[in-house]
């Protein structure tokens, strides 16, 4: 479930390149903070990935609300 998660949320990412030869910048919207840039394309698109893996455990372990993509919601549900 976790993975399917990541490979939607990068489906989702966005990249642009940054003036003058900065680079490249990406960003996946809908979940904020999840940014990232790095001198080459591929370089930023795994520095994404890692921060998207980042942003999911700790708001998870925050009991932060993590929007579902594609159908799959990884919130814990409480059952009573």
């Amino acid at each position: 479930m976790l993975t399917d998660y990541i490979d939607a949320a990068m489906h989702k990412a966005q990249y642009e390149i940054l003036a003058d030869g900065e680079g490249y910048f990406g960003k996946i919207d809908g979940l904020q903070g999840v940014w990232a840039n790095a001198d080459t394309l591929e370089e930023c698109r795994e520095e994404l990935k890692e921060v998207l893996e980042e942003w999911i455990l700790v708001g998870l372990k925050m009991g932060h609300f993590i929007p579902a993509i594609n159908g799959i919601d990884l919130n814990i549900k409480e059952v009573a």
